[in-house]
């Protein structure tokens, strides 16, 4: 918000297929500021298993043990840096099995794809038992610059196509343990490699992220799963707009939940009328087309 203001902070899980997007959970926030205060919570009605205090991405972790365990299947975890920054939330889908694309601050610090663990030979006093890197870590936007930049387009949207300068890199972040490094003193050691992505928009913002996705994975598919997050934020906003998500003003657990699944049941309801309207569009237009289907470069429907 850029300052300060009462308001609920909920962490939201969202299901997206394309571009039609499925809330499947909002989970309340809770500061330490409430969960060190017991009668708060008490009056509030927040119930003994919610009371200890859950960082936001502890939760986001939770949402999506609770969703796999439902079934649920995806292929790409997507999140922005206030869950990005956290390594344990990293780490945490990569233990999973979890393929993940995910916002990290400009000063997040990386190492070379190439960094090698070394003993150096110490000039005085005892040789040294740990090995340390053979480079120095280095913040994310400093080493995207070395990178090579290209125009990507990702998707075509209503105004033509998406497109943003994109610069890849593969990396090896810098979230292993901390280990002091002579005069540098207390440094992360190498932690998982990934792709470090670089993003120059035509506003001139730049973001930057941190994929595990595959060594091979062609650019324009990074781009395009680090960009998928936007069909999410168009059902938070569309949650918020049109069915009154952010109008509840109580200090209730209950209160705030019931009023969320509402606004969730309400928005699943309307996704299912959005679609069957863009079948029947989808089947008319089939019907008033020739009866030759479409074919690719190759010949083949």
């Amino acid at each position: 918000l850029g300052k300060n203001a009462n308001c609920q902070t909920l962490v939201s899980m969202t299901l997206a297929s394309g571009e039609v997007p499925l809330m499947l959970g909002l989970r309340l926030f809770l500061p330490e500021s409430w969960t060190s205060d017991t009668p708060r919570m008490a009056r509030a009605g927040v119930p003994e298993a919610f009371q200890a205090y859950r960082t936001k991405p502890d939760i986001a972790i939770e949402e999506i043990d609770r969703v796999l365990a439902a079934g649920v299947r995806f292929g790409c975890v997507l999140a922005d840096a206030g869950y990005g920054l956290s390594a344990p939330f990293r780490q945490a889908l990569s233990d999973r099995g979890l393929c993940w694309a995910v916002g990290v601050p400009r000063h997040q610090k990386v190492y070379p794809a190439d960094v090698q663990l070394i003993f150096p030979v110490a000039g005085r006093g005892r040789p040294r038992v740990r090995h340390v890197p053979d480079a120095k870590s280095r913040a994310a936007h400093a080493m995207i610059e070395e990178a090579r930049w290209r125009q990507v387009s990702w998707r075509r949207g209503t105004k033509g196509r998406l497109t943003a300068r994109f610069a890849v890199m593969r990396v090896r972040i810098a979230d292993g343990p901390p280990q002091r490094i002579g005069a540098a003193g207390a440094q992360h050691m190498p932690g998982e490699e990934a792709w470090l992505v670089g993003e120059h928009r035509s506003s001139g913002e730049r973001k930057y992220y941190l994929s595990n996705l595959p060594a091979d994975t062609p650019i324009k598919d990074v781009a395009g799963a680090i960009k998928a997050r936007w069909i999410c934020e168009q059902a938070h906003q569309q949650l918020k707009e049109e069915l009154g998500l952010d109008h509840f003003e109580g200090r209730s657990w209950t209160g705030l939940h019931r009023h969320a699944l509402m606004t969730m049941i309400a928005y699943a309801f309307l996704q299912t009328r959005r679609l069957a309207q863009a079948g029947r569009k989808k089947k008319s237009l089939r019907s008033a087309s020739s009866a030759e289907p479409p074919r690719c470069p190759s010949g083949h429907p």
